[in-house]
């Protein structure tokens, strides 16, 4: 006799986890975190969506487990943004990733960062981490304090995601040696540039 085919949604057992997070994971790398709702996952998966935020909480909690990621940066990024006016904020910034990158879950970071560049399938990862969790906060922090954010968030990414493969993967020298107020002092200027130097020229906002 033929099984009947299942109707309806699934409640909680032990791989509704697991479906969860492998259709948050297909969403979030075909149309990014900021397109895809917690209602749809949940349809991916076929649970009802009361389930997501049993298992989660939060779409965020959903995004940094979905990625495996065992630390949030944005909060850190925010704080470090919110501490001072503009002047100097690229040197709290780089204070602050160099704690999260030289802290606890140091080891965790830099295998999301080398599994995402080695398996192209797993290169939304590292994209989403640096759109969603570091340019998306500097740009929701400080839209109302510069302008053309996203043009000048977008360039600080490119900063840090260029001292993260320099100092912890290729562990070029003495960049992977220097402390962190020596990298601060050093890297911060030019973020605060990006921050301060003229970009009507490459963006049409206004």
């Amino acid at each position: 006799m033929a099984r009947a085919k299942r109707t309806g949604r699934r409640t909680g057992n032990p791989d509704t986890r697991s479906e969860i997070l492998g259709a948050a994971r297909r969403l979030f790398a075909d149309e990014g975190y900021e397109s895809v709702s917690m209602r749809r996952i949940a349809g991916e998966a076929g649970v009802d969506p009361s389930l997501i935020h049993h298992y989660f909480g939060s779409k965020d909690e959903l995004f940094m487990a979905a990625i495996e990621l065992p630390f949030d940066p944005a909060p850190e990024v925010e704080a470090a943004l919110l501490a001072g006016g503009i002047d100097g904020a690229g040197e709290r910034l780089v204070h602050a990733f160099v704690r999260i990158w030289d802290g606890a879950h140091r080891d965790k970071l830099l295998a999301v960062v080398r599994s995402s560049l080695s398996k192209p399938a797993m290169s939304f990862v590292l994209k989403q981490l640096f759109e969603h969790r570091i340019v998306k906060t500097v740009q929701a922090t400080l839209g109302d304090t510069v302008d053309h954010i996203p043009v000048r968030a977008n360039f600080i990414a490119s900063q840090v995601f260029g001292l993260v493969i320099a100092r912890y993967i290729l562990k070029l020298e003495p960049l992977a040696s220097l402390g962190e107020k020596e990298l601060a002092e050093t890297i911060g200027p030019t973020i605060d540039r990006y921050l301060t130097m003229p970009v009507s020229h490459l963006t049409r906002d206004s």
